[in-house]
Formats: C-alpha cells, sequence, structure tokens
C-alpha cells in the first residue's frame, strides 16, 4: 500500500490522476468518528510536510496530522484505506 503522503502528493501534483472528486476521511479525535471531507476543502500548510488544515463549522482551521487519515475516495470509491 502506499504511503497516505505520497498517495495526497499524487493527488495534488498529477493532474490525470487528481481529476476526480476526492474525499478524506480522518479520525476525529473529539467524536470518535471518522469524518469524510472532499480535498478541495483543505489546504496545505507551506513548510508543513505531513499536515493539513480544514475549517470545522465554526470557522476554526483545524490542523489534522497525516497519520489520522483513514481512508480515501475518489468519486464515491475508496481507493486507500488505512489498515485496521
Amino acid at each position: 500500500m502506499k504511503p497516505i503522503h505520497e498517495l495526497l502528493a499524487r493527488i495534488r501534483h498529477d493532474r490525470q490522476f487528481g481529476a476526480g472528486q476526492f474525499e478524506i476521511g480522518f479520525l476525529d479525535r473529539v467524536a470518535g468518528t471518522i469524518q469524510r471531507v472532499a480535498l478541495k476543502e483543505f489546504s496545505f500548510p507551506e513548510g508543513e510536510r505531513r499536515v493539513f488544515e480544514v475549517s470545522d463549522e465554526s470557522g476554526q482551521a483545524r490542523r489534522i496530522p497525516f497519520h489520522r487519515v483513514r481512508e480515501v475516495w475518489r468519486d464515491g470509491v475508496v481507493i486507500w484505506q488505512r489498515p485496521s
């Protein structure tokens, strides 16, 4: 299985592969559930290699480390899933 940082880099930089609609499922430690968010809602902070930022319901930016990513969806189909 490809490491998550390599898959995210490919989605961001390979135009042909990254042309789909992507969602990332990450572990929300507070809720204890997997939260799915569209990749287009993320930002990748400059100088940070292992996190992305997403805004929560209140508009507060939250940094999510890559190790909390549990699954990646492309056009409604799971293409990557962290082993249990």
